[in-house]
C-alpha cells in the first residue's frame, strides 16, 4: 500500500484566513496535537511575514521533535535566508518555496515572462539547496497553468535540488477528474518527477478540496496539503480529519495510506476550534455533533442490529469517547489522573495539581463531572495567557430584574493594583461589559461572535462562552468556562480585551 505523506498547513494558510490568527501559546499547543497526529510535515508560518510569524516559526521548530517542520518562502533570496533561519533548529527543517506559473498570475501579479519564471525557478530552489537537502517547490495557480510549461517548471525545479514539489489548485477551481490527470500528466512528461515527492495543495471554493485531494493521489501524489478543520483562506483548504479518514475508509479504492494517528482527530478538531472561537458546524463531517447521531427510526433500528448497517466508521476510531466515566467530587486525584492519561492528556505534575483543584471547585457545583467536563477543564486551562500583565477578574456583583435597568458592579486587578466600577447596561452582561470597559478602556470595536453552549447535558452544565472582538480588521477572541455564564462572559470578554489592547500596544 502506498504512502501517503500528510502536510499540514494549519498554522500557515489556516492561520492567516480571517477571523483564525494564533497567539504564540496557542500555535505551540496547535503544534503539539499535530506532532501528536503524527503529520509528516507542519508548516509552521510564513517567517517573513512579521517578527511575531518569525518568532513563532522559530519556537515551533525548536518545540517538535517528530515531524518535518517548514516555513514558506516567496522565491526571493531574503525570504529563503529568513525561512532558513527560522527552521534550522528544527530535528527535520524544509524550507517551501513558491512563485506562480498561471499566464494570469505571470502576467498580472509577477509581470514576469515564462521564461523569467523559469530563471526564478532555478536560482531560488538552487539558493535554498544551500541551505538544506529539503526543499519543497510549488508552482502557484498550477491547475490553471498550461501543462507543458508546468512540467518545465516542474523539471526546473527538480534539477535545481527541489526533493518535493507542489502542484497547488490556488483557487479552488479544478476537477477531480482534471486534478488526476494533471499529477499523471507532470508524471509522463517529467522522468524526474518520478523520483520525488508529488504533492497536492487544493482549496475549497467550489466544495471540491477533499475529492481534488483523494483524485491527486489517484493520479500519482504521494503528499497532500491540508488543515485541520479545513481551515484557509477564502472557503478554506483540504480537510485533515475528511482527507485522513477517506483514505482509512476506502483502502480498497485508493491502496494508500498516511501514518495519522487518527485516534488524535478528535482532540485536534476540538483544540482549533476552541481557539479561533467557534464550534464545528452540527454537520460537519467526522468532528460534528451529528457526525455518529441516528434520529431517523430506520436508522436506529439498523443501528441497534448492527452498528455497520448505518455507521461506515466509529466514534472511537477518530478520538470520540463513548465509554463517559463520570467522577465526582468523592474522586481522588488518582481517579482523576487516570481518567486524563486514558482521554490522551499527558500532564506536567505542576498542570494536574492545578488543574485537580479547577476539579474540586467544579465538583461543589456539579453532582456528577463526565468526560467532556474534563476536556473542557484541560482545554480552558491550557488558555491561560503567557502575558500576565493583563486585567483580571477579582469580583464582580449584578443586580437585575424584569422591570429596571440592570446593574453591573465590578472589580478588575491588573499587577498589585485594583480597579472598580458600576455601570447600567441592557441585561446583566451588558452592564458587565460596560464596566470593563469603563476601567480598560480599549480601543473601538465590534463584537464579532458572543456565543454560550453547554458543555455537557442538565441545568448545571458548564457554560462555554467564546467571545470575538473585530477592531481595524483584526479578530481576538476570548473564551470563559464556568457553571455561572455571566461570570464565564466575563472571562471570555477580558481574555479578548487583553488580546486586543496587547496588539495595538505594541502597534502604538
Amino acid at each position: 500500500m502506498k504512502r501517503i505523506k500528510i502536510f499540514d498547513t494549519t498554522l500557515r494558510d489556516g492561520e492567516q484566513s480571517p477571523g483564525c490568527s494564533m497567539n504564540l501559546k496557542e500555535k505551540l499547543q496547535v503544534a503539539e496535537c499535530l506532532e501528536k497526529l503524527q503529520v509528516d510535515v507542519i508548516e509552521a508560518g510564513f517567517a517573513i511575514a512579521s517578527p511575531g510569524d518569525f518568532e513563532s516559526v522559530q519556537a515551533i521548530a525548536r518545540q517538535v521533535k517528530d515531524c518535518t517542520v517548514a516555513s514558506l518562502a516567496r522565491s526571493t533570496e531574503k525570504d529563503i535566508d529568513t525561512a532558513w533561519e527560522a527552521v534550522k533548529d528544527a530535528a527535520d527543517p524544509r524550507i517551501h518555496l513558491f512563485i506562480a506559473t498561471s499566464p494570469l498570475h505571470m502576467e498580472y501579479k509577477l509581470k514576469m515572462t515564462p521564461e523569467q519564471v523559469l530563471e526564478r525557478t532555478a536560482a531560488m530552489t538552487a539558493h535554498a539547496k544551500k541551505y538544506t537537502s529539503n526543499v519543497e517547490f510549488s508552482a502557484e495557480d498550477a491547475t490553471r497553468s498550461d501543462p507543458e510549461f508546468l512540467a518545465q517548471v516542474v523539471r526546473t525545479a527538480i534539477r535545481a535540488g527541489a526533493t518535493v514539489v507542489n502542484l497547488p489548485d490556488t483557487v479552488g477551481y479544478t476537477t477531480p477528474a482534471e486534478m488526476q490527470a494533471l499529477i499523471a500528466y507532470v508524471l509522463e512528461h517529467v522522468e524526474e518527477a518520478r523520483d520525488i515527492e508529488l504533492s497536492v495543495h487544493c482549496h475549497n471554493d467550489l466544495g471540491l478540496a477533499v475529492a481534488n485531494s483523494l483524485a491527486g493521489v489517484q493520479g500519482g501524489a504521494t503528499q497532500i496539503e491540508c488543515t485541520i478543520n479545513g481551515l484557509g483562506e477564502r472557503a478554506g483548504n483540504t480537510s485533515l480529519e475528511e482527507v485522513v479518514m477517506a483514505l482509512r475508509t476506502r483502502a480498497d479504492v485508493f491502496d494508500a495510506a498516511p501514518r495519522i494517528d487518527t485516534t488524535q482527530i478528535y482532540r485536534a478538531s476540538k483544540t482549533v476550534y476552541d481557539i479561533i472561537g467557534q464550534p464545528a458546524p452540527l454537520n460537519k463531517p467526522i468532528v460534528g455533533k451529528n457526525a455518529f447521531l441516528h434520529e431517523s427510526g430506520i436508522h436506529q433500528h439498523g443501528v441497534l442490529a448492527n452498528k455497520k448497517t448505518y455507521e461506515i466508521l466509529t466514534p472511537e476510531s477518530v478520538g470520540i469517547r463513548t465509554n463517559n466515566l463520570v467522577l465526582g467530587k468523592h474522586s481522588g486525584h488518582h481517579a482523576f489522573e487516570t481518567r486524563l492519561k486514558e482521554l490522551g492528556y499527558d500532564l506536567t505534575p505542576e498542570e494536574l495539581s492545578a488543574l485537580f483543584v479547577r476539579f474540586k471547585a467544579l465538583c461543589d457545583k456539579k453532582k456528577t463531572i463526565t468526560d467532556d467536563d474534563l476536556e473542557a477543564l484541560v482545554r480552558h486551562s491550557s488558555r491561560v495567557e503567557e502575558d500576565e500583565s493583563g486585567y483580571k477578574l477579582d469580583w464582580f456583583a449584578v443586580h437585575t430584574t424584569n422591570f429596571t435597568t440592570a446593574t453591573c458592579t465590578i472589580s478588575l486587578q491588573r499587577g498589585e493594583e485594583k480597579f472598580e466600577a458600576v455601570c447600567l447596561g441592557d441585561g446583566p452582561i451588558d452592564a458587565a461589559f460596560q464596566a470593563i470597559d469603563q476601567i480598560i478602556k480599549p480601543v473601538e470595536h465590534s463584537f464579532e461572535i458572543f456565543s454560550v453552549n453547554s458543555i455537557s447535558e442538565g441545568k448545571d452544565t458548564l457554560g462555554d462562552v467564546t467571545v470575538k472582538l473585530s477592531a481595524a480588521g483584526k479578530s481576538f477572541s476570548g473564551r470563559g468556562l464556568s457553571t455561572d455564564i455571566i461570570k464565564a462572559s466575563i472571562v471570555a470578554y477580558l481574555q479578548a480585551a487583553n488580546k486586543l489592547m496587547r496588539h495595538f500596544s505594541r502597534e502604538g
